[in-house]
Parts: structure tokens; sequence; C-alpha cells
């Protein structure tokens, strides 16, 4: 029988009273009574902690990566996995890959990472996973954080790391069909307060949360 993992925002999320479903293990809010088109539209809050990650860093980092077939980004930046999902290149040497719906790339490279391979250590991930989409994002990003997101070239595929509400964060953005939405990690043990915030000022903005499977609806995840 596999482990159930738990959520880093279940507590906080379960006040919501979502409907609950498995994914990847992990129980996880997938809808929620008041999610609507229009209500997504605005802004919404998904917790996406069940997706598979891990993470990696070493002196010989890259070139072991691009020995399991894994194309390397750029310095803080990201690319798509083959499968699905992203690599995230958080600096010189230290990678987060994290698998989208159907990928296997993150269960593959835990596996190898077993042998302990020569100069690449892991990095244990246990965030706090958050997605925010909707024509109200670029108003919730300038409460919550003092980087310019509106600057950045997202051509680029830029990764950043900043602060968010004085919480160390990950920040991907990522363009889908109907515009931008931002891929969020945090340190787990942060993930409520994050959430909480989060989910206050969308309110004001006429958001709120929204499931995992609005997401997949929307095309947001693949």
């Amino acid at each position: 029988m596999k482990a159930i993992r738990k959520s880093p925002l279940h507590n906080v999320v379960a006040k919501l009273q979502p409907e609950w479903g498995m994914r990847n293990d992990m129980q996880t809010a997938l809808r929620f009574d008041h999610s609507d088109s229009q209500h997504l539209a605005a802004l919404a809050v998904v917790d996406v902690s069940c997706l598979w990650r891990c993470g990696l860093k070493g002196p010989r980092s890259v070139e072991w990566l691009e020995a399991q077939g894994i194309l390397v980004p750029a310095v803080n930046s990201w690319i798509a996995l083959a499968q699905g999902g992203v690599i995230a290149r958080l600096g010189v040497t230290e990678f987060l890959l994290e698998d989208g719906l159907t990928g296997t790339a993150v269960c593959l490279i835990q596996s190898l990472l077993t042998d302990r391979p020569q100069g690449v250590y892991p990095v244990l991930r246990e965030d706090a996973a958050l997605l925010v989409s909707g024509s109200a994002l670029q108003a919730l990003l300038r409460q919550t954080c003092s980087f310019n997101f509106m600057e950045l070239d997202v051509a680029t595929r830029p990764v950043v790391l900043t602060t968010m509400v004085g919480v160390a964060v990950t920040i991907l953005p990522q363009a889908s069909a109907d515009g931008m939405h931002y891929r969020i990690w945090c340190d787990g043990t942060y993930g409520e307060y994050l959430w909480r915030t989060l989910l206050d000022i969308a309110s004001e903005l006429d958001g709120g949360a929204a499931g995992f499977d609005d997401l997949i609806l929307e095309g947001k995840l693949q």
C-alpha cells in the first residue's frame, strides 16, 4: 500500500470544504462550490502541492542531468520537460524538477539519485506549491511582492527567487491560452500563512480559491 501524502496546505484548504479527490497519492481539493468562470477569470489561487517534484544540486549536476536525457535550462530560467512539467535552474548547479499530470521524470531522477552519483546531491523538496492566475494577477503581485514582474521578458522563461509577504518564494511565470499564470513554491512550514494572505487579497479582487480540476479544465496544467 502506498503511503498517503499530505499537502502542507491541507488544513487551511479544508476549512473551505472543497470536493476532495486523490491525485498522486495526495488528498487534493478538486473544486469548490463557489468555483465558476467569472471567479476563475478574476483571480484564482490553487493548491498544486500534489504534483511530484524533486531537487538536486552539485558540481556535476548539469552533466549528470544531460546524461539522463534531460535538457538543462540557463541559470535562473526554466524549460518544459519532455513528458510535461518543468525543470527550473535555481542557480549555477541547483535544479527543481516538477512533473505535470502524466510525467515520470521526477520518479526516474529520484530513483537514480539513490545510487548517490558522484558530485550530485538530492535536495528535499517538501514545498507548498501554488498556482495563481486571472485578470487581477498583477494587482495581487503588486500588493504582495516588491519585484516588478511587468519588467520580465517572459519569452526567456525566467525563474524569480524573491519574497512574497515576507516568505521566501520561487516564482515561475507561464503563459497559457487565456493569459499568464504564476507558479509559486515556498517552504511548506510557511505555506498556510502564504495561502491565507493570498486568498484574503484575492477575495478583495473578486477572486478566491479554485480547485485542481479547475486548472485542468482551463488548460493551465499539462
